[in-house]
């Protein structure tokens, strides 16, 4: 301390906290401090000083070492010391056993090693002027390193694997094992420990999204198993996104409902960026809930589609609260959006391959499913409606289904839109294929006074030729030799002839009912005839008397006979 002989103390305001310290002391430790005093000696150095890029507890905490006590390093102090002490040059060159080397000692021994202790050390970064210095030091990517290394050698750390019960249904199968190739198997020593990391405030998920992001990134890369990436960031859109501002913690709740509102968006698009595109790795369902945040955040496009794809690739996977997406912005025509669920479909066919046909089949039942669904809508236009009937038409195609499921959602949305007129609901019920249908849902649709006459007409005509064929089949299928042995029962035999009584009863039937019904047709058509006519005439009989050409007291027409003139003799 003799070679430096300052007389005066000096002032150094930090954050409007005012320090007054010797400037032998500050000299002794602080290269950068001691240059300073030497060039001015005798003048006031506090607007110099004032520009220190630290707060006031860590500059306390450099003031005590200077002045000789013993200091308490933390996680959450190293990191800002150690960048104090490099900005103030108090190194080793300049004193011995000096304050930065001292904390990064700490750092080397007691932070990196522990995965608690860096997520400590980051969430404590807050300053960005520290933020850089520490970026400089290396500081940040020595706690981010230690993080990654840590949760590759136990992916645990970063939370279990997200259970989709139908993806683990559909595994079941000896033929869907290939999806249990990238699943990681953890050692069975490593669940005998117990983990401090389950605390929440120690998870990953509570770091900024400028940390997060670089760790979950450089884990990708180090190719960590995508199921426990997904999970973590599940759990980081739960944490971040999900919740509002005053259901999380002190980081968000603090900030305005702006910034809140940007930091989701930021935080939702980034999510997406980093989450892998795995088939199964989250459920339908979180993708879904995923995508409807994206869009009320107003995030990017490439967000909204990457989301839009991810549901699409295992789109037979998904249920029907799944794709019931609200429409979102100013005009809600519609309660559910259902373009964003024509883009899915579009995304579910470019990725299929046709390696399992019960994909194909389990998409074009949940499309008729969604389409019963939306048809509830009072909103729902009739142009809408058709346009989604023609797209579960085409999910359809390639299998073997019946037409009951579109049936069944023109049935409903008939039921909701009742001001429909007649011309209108003949457009809806074009999309049925009456051919396709069953012998059910013919039978319902007959008795269905909601729809048009024409097609109540065409579901009897294509009933009756179910049946005839029907009974052709059954009447010229060959004989079975197995049916000719004498151990054969009688009351077989007996069914099978009410079975063939009962089928010709109901054709007689339908016959009859389709005759009364072309004959109500007629007999409407020549009401509706000679009520036009007797209005012709009525109205033109109605002309003629405004005329005077009909009195009240005949019924004589205008062509009045002229009266024969009488001369007189």
């Amino acid at each position: 301390m003799s070679r430096y002989s300052f007389s005066k103390d000096v002032q150094v305001p930090v954050c409007g906290t005012p320090f007054n310290l010797s400037r032998d002391l500050l000299a002794a430790r602080s290269s950068k401090l001691c240059k300073m005093f030497k060039e001015n000696p005798d003048e006031d150095l506090s607007h110099l000083l004032s520009d220190i890029p630290t707060s006031p507890e860590t500059f306390e905490i450099m003031a005590r070492f200077c002045y000789g006590f013993k200091i308490n390093f933390t996680p959450e102090n190293v990191i800002p010391v150690s960048c104090l002490a490099c900005y103030l040059g108090m190194t080793e060159t300049h004193s011995r056993h000096n304050l930065l080397n001292q904390a990064l000692s700490f750092f080397e021994h007691e932070v990196i090693t522990g995965w608690n202790e860096s997520i400590r050390s980051l969430k404590a970064i807050e300053n960005h002027t520290i933020l850089q210095q520490a970026i400089h030091l290396g500081l940040i990517d020595g706690c981010m390193d230690s993080i990654i290394n840590k949760a590759l050698g136990n992916p645990f750390l970063l939370g279990e694997p997200i259970k989709n019960p139908v993806l683990d249904d559909y595994e079941d199968d000896e033929d869907e094992r290939e999806f249990d190739e990238n699943v990681y198997k953890p050692n069975a020593k490593r669940q005998l420990f117990a983990l401090d990391w389950k605390s929440e405030d120690l998870s990953l998920t509570t770091l900024q999204l400028q940390f997060y992001e670089s760790i979950i990134r450089g884990m990708i890369e180090c190719k960590m198993g995508s199921d426990y990436i997904a999970s973590n960031l599940y759990q980081y859109a739960k944490r971040w996104v999900f919740l509002d501002p005053k259901e999380t913690d002190g980081e968000t709740s603090s900030s305005s409902e702006g910034d809140s509102s940007n930091s989701k968006r930021l935080a939702i698009e980034a999510i997406e960026r980093l989450l892998p595109h795995d088939r199964g790795v989250l459920p339908c369902a979180v993708l879904s809930e995923m995508l409807q945040y994206a869009t009320v955040l107003e995030a990017n496009v490439n967000c909204k589609d990457g989301f839009e794809v991810r549901i699409g690739r295992q789109l037979d996977l998904a249920t029907v609260n799944d794709l019931l997406i609200p429409s979102q912005g100013y005009s809600k025509d519609e309660k559910y959006d259902t373009e964003c669920v024509r883009r899915i479909l579009k995304h579910f066919y470019h990725n299929f391959t046709g390696k399992y046909q019960s994909e194909l089949h389990d998409v074009a039942e949940l499309v008729e499913d969604f389409l019963g669904e939306v048809a509830n809508d009072i909103d729902l236009k009739k142009d809408s409606f058709i346009s989604l009937a023609e797209m579960s038409i085409a999910a359809s195609k390639g299998t073997q289904r019946t037409s009951d499921g579109i049936y069944r959602a023109v049935d409903i949305y008939l039921s909701k839109h009742k001001y429909l007129t007649e011309s209108e609901r003949e457009e809806i019920c074009g999309v049925l294929e009456c051919n396709k249908m069953s012998v059910e849902a013919c039978e319902h649709a007959a008795q269905n006074v909601r729809l048009p006459v024409r097609v109540v007409v065409q579901v009897l005509f294509v009933g009756q030729l179910h049946l005839r064929e029907t009974i052709t089949k059954e009447v010229a299928a060959p004989e079975d030799p197995a049916e000719d042995d004498d151990d054969e029962d009688d009351e077989e035999e007996e069914s099978v002839i009410d079975e063939l009584e009962k089928m010709r009863s109901k054709v007689t039937e339908l016959e009859k009912e389709c005759v009364v019904m072309r004959k109500e047709i007629q007999r409407g058509y020549m009401k509706k005839t000679k009520k036009m006519e007797k209005e012709k005439t009525n109205v033109w009989r109605e002309m003629k008397r405004k005329l005077g050409c009909i009195s009240s007291l005949n019924n004589s027409n205008c062509h009045m006979k002229k009266k024969k003139k009488v001369h007189p003799r």
